[in-house]
């Protein structure tokens, strides 16, 4: 890309998005001098593989003081990575992570960071041993600290006390001495310890099954054991904590307990109701508080810290954006833009920008920034992952936007390169081209998504597979005849909350397509009818489409939620609830009551809301189930 292109293209969407903010300094989103040449790795297996072997672990004896300046390699590390030179920070973290705890996480943390953007089970399962792997580093140094050494370090501690105690700080009461508290060593390996947990429980909670949610809950309440401990220790040193504990100790510290508060305000209440007996609840405004000083800290978790703030800003607006997208929009704009004061070229913060842009509505910029994250990820570490979660995402707005062709190119691209769900790529490509008049193509391709499906351990399948698998056997049974009646590219978008981002124009055109296929099956009613009429003692069924009927409805409700057309909304959702008892899919009742009460909420009765949502979340065993229970959870914490 010629540099004169590149600074142009960087301006334009420096421009547009500093409009949305107020009082922001001159920062730009785009990498401004990439060298797309400084790295030809290729995204191979023997390269690009995080594997850690553990070594001879021995007890660690440094001083706070003594264990930043041994932290430094890491920070340059850390550096590296949100400079974009990835594999220049695995090297660095790779040279001691087989012996040192903090290298060993700042290399599971680049796996777990695959893992969650390409949602593969093959990276997930490298991050999980990576992962364990770590904790099994820092557990044995903190065994380690249980012998002899321990007391050394004590007594070493208390001579350089006495001997620094005017140089760090003169206002320390000489009788509070190191021995007072757990050595640094000790804290700063219970520090990774939890992280290493509380980042396994992410990637069990990203499964979306029972298994998950219990082996989520299970490790939070590891990750909680350690970083208590931790935070009693340093609540007990008051203001003197850094004379204790080394500054990137602290750090991981803030990072994760605001990390996990800010995780647990996610949950669903059945989730929650599991893993109530770890001893913490929900604390948003901490959460926010520690992850915001844990940013200005500028130690080796605040680029962590800004992340997990992105993530659970575009989090919260994409699953509730009717309730939560003025509340966070601006936050989430100001945490992004603040990272160019620091990582000003970092195509990590470059992908967020496109999944914000697209939630300020802002298509174009969203769709310009994805197509620069693919470009610029060439060439380096995850760049396969990085280029086709980019894809994705560029696709999804191109379906947004009803460019239908194009969209349908990706998931055909996504299908082949294997990226996500096999079975997804291939009914999305179906649904496009069914969008498009283009029938017998997306028959053949819905007629192969049942053989792409892979069960996961235990024979079950993933929400989205599941889904998929259901829709076209019901496709199937019909011979396709029932596809006049669906809208599947509507469906699944409404069921992602994906309407939300179409503009007036796109969503009346939906709501043609949607009374087209309300009319089709009006005509085929009264065929039935008549039919009957003409039979004495008729065996033929009554007319059943309320399966379809409720399909179209539900996307319809939430076409008009958008639009600001509540009334009519309403009495379309309220046949669904009426009709419960025949409807087969069992997904369709708690969306229906989902959109009930954004209707409500629009008309200002958020009581109602509360009532409608509650009902929702007694609902279980259907297809997206998680992706609807944190879109309540965030409704109902919203109201209470």
């Amino acid at each position: 890309m010629p540099t004169g292109t590149t600074e142009l293209r960087i301006q334009e969407i420096t421009k547009v998005l500093k409009e949305q903010v107020c009082d922001v300094a001159d920062k730009k989103f785009l990498p401004r001098h990439l060298d797309l040449t400084q790295s030809k790795t290729k995204d191979s297996s023997s390269t690009n593989l995080i594997e850690i072997t553990r070594g001879e672990i021995t007890a660690n004896t440094l001083l706070p003081r003594e264990q930043e300046k041994q932290n430094e390699t890491v920070l340059q590390g850390m550096e590296c990575f949100f400079s974009n030179q990835f594999m220049n920070a695995k090297t660095i973290f790779e040279e001691k992570a087989d012996v040192d705890p903090l290298n060993a996480l700042a290399l599971s943390s680049m796996a777990f960071l695959k893992a969650v953007m390409t949602c593969s089970d093959q990276d997930y399962n490298i991050a999980l041993e990576a992962l364990n792997t770590t904790y099994g580093i820092a557990l044995a140094q903190t065994d380690a600290s249980k012998g002899p050494s321990k007391i050394m370090s004590y007594f070493s501690g208390y001579y350089n006390h006495l001997k620094n105690k005017n140089e760090i700080s003169p206002s320390i009461n000489n009788s509070r001495l190191p021995a007072d508290y757990a050595p640094n060593s000790v804290l700063r390996a219970h520090v990774i310890k939890a992280e290493c947990s509380l980042q396994i429980a992410i990637i069990h909670l990203l499964h979306e099954s029972v298994m998950g949610y219990l082996k989520c809950g299970l490790n939070l309440k590891r990750a909680y054991n350690s970083y208590s401990y931790v935070w009693q220790e340093y609540q007990r040193m008051g203001a003197d904590y850094l004379t204790f504990m080394d500054a990137d100790t602290v750090s991981c510290l803030q990072f994760g307990i605001g990390s996990v508060h800010l995780i647990l305000s996610l949950l669903p209440a059945k989730v929650m109701s599991a893993i109530n007996s770890i001893g913490w609840k929900p604390n948003g405004e901490l959460g926010f508080t520690l992850l915001n000083q844990c940013i200005k800290g500028r130690r080796i978790k605040s680029s962590m810290a800004t992340i997990m703030l992105l993530v659970y800003y575009s989090t919260a607006i994409s699953f509730a954006p009717h309730i939560l997208s003025e509340l966070y929009k601006k936050e989430a704009m100001k945490t992004l833009l603040e990272t160019q004061q620091t990582h000003p070229d970092s195509i990590i913060y470059l992908y967020f920008a496109g999944l914000i842009s697209r939630l300020k509505l802002d298509l174009p910029l969203s769709t310009q920034t994805f197509l620069c994250t693919a470009e610029f990820s060439r060439g380096e570490w995850a760049q396969v992952s990085l280029k086709n979660t980019s894809r994705f995402e560029i696709a999804i707005n191109h379906m947004i936007t009803g460019n239908w062709g194009p969209a349908a190119t990706i998931f055909d691209y996504l299908f082949k390169e294997r990226y996500g769900s096999l079975a997804l790529c291939q009914y999305m490509q179906g649904a496009c081209y069914e969008m498009m008049g283009e029938r017998a193509r997306a028959v053949i391709l819905f007629a192969q998504v049942p053989t792409l499906i892979t069960k996961k351990l235990g024979g079950r399948l993933s929400d989205v597979d599941a889904y998929v698998l259901n829709k076209t056997i019901l496709f199937q049974r019909s011979g396709y005849q029932n596809l006049d009646f669906f809208v599947p590219a509507f469906e699944i978008m409404c069921l992602w909350n994906l309407l939300f981002y179409m503009s007036p124009e796109k969503l009346m055109k939906g709501l043609e397509r949607i009374d087209q296929g309300l009319e089709a099956i009006e005509r085929c009613i009264d065929i039935e009818h008549k039919e009957r009429m003409q039979e004495i003692a008729t065996q033929r069924p009554l007319p059943d489409y309320y399966h379809e009927l409720s399909s179209l409805y539900v996307v319809k409700g939430a076409m008009l939620n958008i639009m600001g057309r509540e009334e009519e909304a309403t009495l379309d959702l309220n046949w669904i609830l009426d009709h419960g008892d025949f409807i087969q899919d069992k997904w369709m009742t708690p969306f229906a009551l989902w959109e009930v009460g954004i209707s409500c909420w629009q008309l200002g009765f958020k009581e109602k809301s509360k009532q409608v949502w509650k009902r929702a979340v007694d609902y279980s065993q259907y297809d997206f189930e998680h992706r609807l229970a944190v879109r309540l959870t965030l409704a109902l914490n919203q109201i209470e």
